[in-house]
């Protein structure tokens, strides 16, 4: 996607890191991390909004790449909540999960009785079910429904993909996607959420203009995701609605100048790029915490911050310490693990 004329430029900022969840060994390794600029742009034909300065060569997904989240109570509760519309609007005798990640959700399906296929190059796994490589027409694989769970918002042309996938899959079948909701993003002013692993920012709207027939859709975990269930075979080139204008709000960063030294739980994307822009604007964060064994005793990239366990991180934070919660949906979880003994603030509360 190029920048022109034809598009309005939202938000820009320099040089952030290709990958929030890629892990580091060490803190120049972080510190050295690949980079890239985000343009975020509306397309004044589409309606879509993207970073018209994504480059996906750079987009190497490796056994390096660590998203997972289902360590947590809560997300695991959501992805409940997922299975449930699954259920309700899919036949069970034949899905493809097309980027299952870890294979987290893909064995929760199966455990309720699902005849599941995943396809992801990450995988690390041992399950026959889950193939090492992308869904695509030479697979000679076809499903009555498709998962696409948090991958659309990473494809350089949504469009097209979902074209791919169309065709991959005989013209036919549903689809469940998921991603993160652009209008959440702006609601709460969560400048945080936006990063260049993330090329493309949705708004429900988005898939009423890409699919004739929707079947169902809303949001889910606390309204931080949008889903939409749709026929493939409705597909279609979507076109910007003048009647639907998209405003961008003012003062998106206006909280980024709050002056505290704190701690961040959660060193996944969101913390990723808050230690990132609160160092820059010289507020640096002194800890960061998170309960993914996976990221602890690794860096993030770009500042270099050590990713601790909570154990480890709370004992070295005076009682009364401030600590950012990357995500609010987890404030009851944390203050519990961290006997509610510190000053919480929900970065995603305006």
């Amino acid at each position: 996607m190029n920048q022109g004329i034809q598009t309005k430029l939202l938000y820009q900022q320099k040089q952030l890191p290709i990958f929030q969840n890629r892990l580091y060994d060490t803190e120049a390794e972080a510190k050295a991390c690949p980079k890239g600029d985000m343009q975020l742009v509306e397309d004044q034909r589409t309606g879509l909004i993207y970073n018209a300065a994504f480059h996906p060569q750079l987009m190497v997904y490796d056994a390096q790449y660590q998203n997972e989240q289902a360590k947590s109570p809560l997300f695991q509760e959501h992805l409940g909540s997922v299975s449930h519309i699954i259920e309700r609007f899919m036949e069970r005798d034949s899905i493809v999960e097309v980027g299952c990640g870890k294979g987290f959700f893909l064995e929760m399906l199966l455990a309720k009785g699902f005849d599941i296929t995943g396809f992801d190059p990450t995988y690390e796994g041992g399950n026959p079910r889950v193939l090492k490589h992308c869904f695509e027409p030479r697979v000679g694989f076809r499903a009555r429904g498709l998962i696409l769970r948090h991958v659309l918002e990473h494809i350089q042309d949504p469009f097209d993909f979902l074209l791919q996938l169309q065709e991959a899959n005989g013209g036919h079948g549903r689809i469940y996607i998921e991603v993160p909701c652009f209008d959440w993003i702006c609601e709460r002013r969560a400048w945080f959420d936006v990063y260049y692993e993330h090329v493309n920012y949705f708004r429900i709207s988005d898939f009423y203009r890409m699919f004739g027939a929707v079947i169902q859709s809303g949001r889910l975990f606390g309204g931080q995701y949008l889903f939409v269930v749709a026929e493939l075979a409705s597909l279609m080139k979507p076109e910007k609605n003048f009647d639907d204008c998209f405003i961008f709000p003012k003062g998106f960063t206006v909280n980024l100048g709050e002056t505290r030294r704190a701690a961040i739980w959660g060193g996944a994307s969101k913390g990723v790029i808050f230690a990132l822009l609160k160092t820059r604007a010289g507020q640096p964060i002194i800890a960061v915490i998170d309960i993914n064994p996976a990221k602890q005793g690794k860096y993030l990239p770009s500042t270099g911050l050590l990713v601790q366990s909570p154990a480890e991180a709370l004992a070295m934070l005076p009682k009364g310490s401030t600590v950012y919660v990357m995500n609010s949906n987890y404030l009851e979880e944390i203050k519990e693990m961290s006997d509610n003994v510190f000053n919480y603030v929900e970065v995603d509360h305006e």
